[in-house]
């Protein structure tokens, strides 16, 4: 697909021609087969913890659009995957340089040209994003998303840091719970009951 007829679909918002672009849901859930992740979430907490070691000693580590990294020995070094649900800048984008990247956001126009034709790129299909939100009764985050996409997978260990629900707020930015859309209850209640039914999902903060 050219530049043009990607900016063109995106635009009138054709999903059949941006989803061709992606690798199929089922390709994307056998990369996970028999590995251990760490899923990396932004909490302000993880900043105070010295997991960085923990996260890079895993098979895959997974980190969430900007992915602030304060210290190595906080949140380690690795990104082998990126989700986003936002737009990435040529800074960060060197910073992390993932091996792949997520589409993760329902809205489609935010989706860059250099994202979606990158190798083993993945677009998150639109429902299910309508499924979570319509338990959630909101929009969901990128982390909750990335967790039920995972949970799918024969992976054999994931393990979530810097999850805590908006608690200690969020190292990409200064918004607080009442000012971002999403229901973080229902999201510690749905990671909660993953976790008391998959033993192979713990979650160290």
């Amino acid at each position: 697909m050219t530049r043009f007829e990607f900016l063109l679909a995106r635009t009138l918002r054709r999903e059949a021609p941006l989803a061709a672009l992606s690798i199929p849901q089922a390709e994307l859930l056998a990369a996970l087969g028999g590995r251990s992740v760490a899923l990396v979430g932004n909490a302000r907490a993880l900043a105070e913890s010295r997991h960085g070691a923990a996260i890079d000693g895993h098979d895959l580590v997974v980190r969430i659009n900007r992915a602030p990294m304060p210290a190595p020995e906080s949140h380690g070094s690795r990104t082998d995957w990126l989700a986003l649900a936002t737009a990435l800048d040529a800074a960060d984008r060197a910073r992390l340089a993932p091996g792949r990247f997520l589409w993760m956001s329902p809205k489609r126009k935010r989706l860059d040209y250099a994202t979606a034709t990158s190798p083993g790129f993945y677009l998150h299909p639109l429902p299910d994003y309508a499924a979570l939100a319509a338990g959630f009764g909101a929009p969901p985050t990128t982390g909750a998303m990335l967790i039920d996409l995972f949970a799918r997978s024969g992976l054999s260990r994931l393990t979530l840091y810097g999850f805590d629900f908006f608690a200690s707020l969020s190292l990409s930015g200064r918004r607080t719970a009442e000012q971002v859309p999403h229901d973080f209850s229902a999201e510690a209640e749905f990671v909660t009951g993953l976790i008391a039914r998959d033993s192979r999902i713990t979650r160290a903060i």
